[in-house]
């Protein structure tokens, strides 16, 4: 692996750079709650070679989103479920722009 490599990940999002205590503690929440998000399937940590749990920036974003959810008292299965439709409203959002750019419309045959 070469310097650049390694400078590269400082950017990368999705680079599963923070340990479990580590993400805990910049959430301000307890392990427990990011095993909780693990089992409702909400974020998948990957894990080291020694089996630890390691978490990107991304993953601490959706994390955070659920902590204040739950901190406003929705159940934590019912903070999963929406943020997974937040999810899937934006990125079906997203594509709707994409073909609205991509695909113009034509007007009525006959106009001009």
């Amino acid at each position: 692996m070469t310097a650049d490599d390694s400078y590269d990940r400082l950017d990368d999002d999705d680079y599963p750079a923070y340990t479990m205590g580590r993400a805990a503690d910049m959430l301000g929440t307890t392990q427990s709650f990011l095993r909780a998000l693990g089992e409702a399937r909400l974020i998948t940590p990957l894990r080291s070679a020694g089996g630890h749990r390691r978490y990107s920036r991304y993953q601490l974003r959706i994390a955070a989103r659920a902590r204040e959810l739950v901190d406003h008292g929705t159940p934590i299965e019912a903070a999963c479920r929406i943020i997974i439709l937040e999810d899937q409203l934006e990125e079906a959002q997203r594509i709707n722009a994409e073909h609205r750019r991509t695909h113009t419309t034509v007007g009525p045959a006959g106009a001009g």
